[in-house]
């Protein structure tokens, strides 16, 4: 994966050595002449490894990599120092450097190996930092996920298309999936050791998104003290997900469309053409092809993003899947907040059936976030507080009351009235059992 590197010397030889090597790597180089226009250039520019002499006048080699460290503290530094001074190295080491090199140089090999190395490591911590919130976060199993005979069809489609290049566009209403699916399609695919970098489109205004997206120079606007990188080139190897993209500024389409069919871009307020290798995976609550036919929406680049649609169905869709998701989102709740979870009251379940569900799968995790937190063990229908319409089934009343009691009757007949047996089928308490048995005139 292409690089910025900015090598520091006062030996043109060296610079120049070192310039080839790395240009034969693929990457992108610039060179400094001296400690003073080293330090310009890294306080003006965005590099992902500098190249420095220890030895050079007017500012030395430790001392550019000491200031330097302060303006860009994510940048990683490479020393260069005589064969038999290897006390400087140590010193530019404790002072922040990732590794040294020792002149005259041996091998082209040995180089390239240190900065490889480097390099990886810089990547590493890179995507380690930019993705710590997605390492936080605990995902279920794939199982879970494709519940149902239409997540099915979908985790066919996903399986399908994640190992090709090919652009994906995944709809559906909010709040049924679409980024874990997004990642999924990531996980699956050769680039699942690169970035996964999510974007979510409609929470940045016009001017920020495309800085975003795009990165920006030093000056190119009001408050851009240095230089950044934009999100397409922290995601070069790997995977960017544009969530909401029905919800991007035509500004930004236009742009958007140059790096899907010419794969380079400049940053705003910059001259210089960027390539990457960047798989776009992009989601909309919107029907794109009404937006398009509205001219909100350019047609060109919704050809682009559309290459494989996936439609995610809403929640209301899979009612098959409501009851191991709502189990395994208590299960995970319980642990987080040091609590049993016994399972769900008939009642709980009726009630969880019957809702509709409009907030989908985000909906119900935050219902029974709730739930865990009010409930010692089980889960009955009034932990989950849920506003039914009057055409949904309502929490309480006689219907649910008949339902469960037809279902503690039943379940009772089945194991020869034995109460332990019957609570255990029933995922609730003995104790609440026998006062459902009394309460229901059992």
């Amino acid at each position: 994966m292409a690089k910025s590197v900015l090598i520091v010397d006062d030996d043109e030889l060296i610079r120049s050595f070192l310039h080839t090597i790395l240009q034969e790597e693929g990457h992108r180089v610039e060179e400094a002449k001296n400690g003073r226009e080293g330090l310009a250039k890294v306080i003006a520019g965005d590099y992902d490894l500098v190249i420095t002499d220890l030895k050079m006048p007017a500012l030395s080699g430790l001392e550019l990599l000491q200031e330097g460290r302060k303006q860009k503290p994510e940048s990683r530094w490479i020393v260069i120092t005589a064969f038999g001074s290897i006390e400087n190295a140590v010193e530019a080491m404790k002072a922040g450097a990732a590794d040294y090199l020792t002149k005259p140089f041996r091998h082209p090999g040995d180089l390239r190996r240190v900065i490889q190395r480097v390099l990886r490591e810089a990547q590493a911590e890179q995507t380690i930092s930019f993705l710590s919130e997605e390492l936080g976060k605990q995902f279920p199993p794939l199982e879970m996920i494709f519940l149902g005979e239409k997540m099915q069809q979908v985790h066919r489609l996903v399986k399908e298309v994640a190992p090709t290049p090919t652009s994906v566009l995944i709809s559906g209403p909010s709040g049924t999936g679409k980024e874990l699916v997004a990642r999924v399609v990531h996980q699956f695919s050769p680039r699942k050791e690169e970035p996964f970098v999510a974007v979510h489109c409609a929470a940045l205004a016009e001017t920020l998104l495309e800085s975003e997206l795009f990165g920006h120079e030093r000056g190119a606007f009001t408050g851009a003290v240095n230089a950044r990188k934009g999100r397409f080139e922290l995601a070069d190897g790997g995977t960017i997900f544009l969530d909401e993209i029905g919800d991007l500024p035509p500004a930004v389409q236009v742009k958007l469309l140059r790096v899907l069919q010419e794969r380079e871009f400049e940053r705003v307020g910059g001259t210089k053409t960027l390539a990457v290798d960047v798989r776009v995976v992009s989601a909309t609550n919107k029907d794109l092809k009404t937006e398009v036919d509205s001219r909100r929406f350019r047609e060109d680049l919704f050809y682009r993003l559309n290459v494989f649609p996936i439609h995610l169905p809403p929640l209301v869709e899979r009612p098959e899947a409501i009851l191991s998701l709502a189990e395994y989102f208590a299960n995970k709740f319980a642990v987080s907040f040091g609590k049993n979870f016994s399972g769900f009251t008939p009642s709980a379940e009726a009630a969880l059936k019957g809702y509709g569900w409009p907030g989908n799968i985000r909906e119900l995790q935050n219902v029974i976030e709730r739930a865990a937190i009010l409930s010692s063990g089980e889960v009955d229908a009034h932990h989950l507080n849920l506003e039914f319409s009057e055409n949904e089934f309502p929490p309480t009343g006689g219907l649910l009351r008949n339902l469960e009691r037809e279902t503690i009757q039943k379940v009772l007949s089945e194991v020869g009235a034995n109460r332990k047996k019957a609570a255990q089928i029933l995922g609730i308490s003995l104790r609440t059992l026998q006062y459902r048995i009394k309460e229901y005139g059992l």
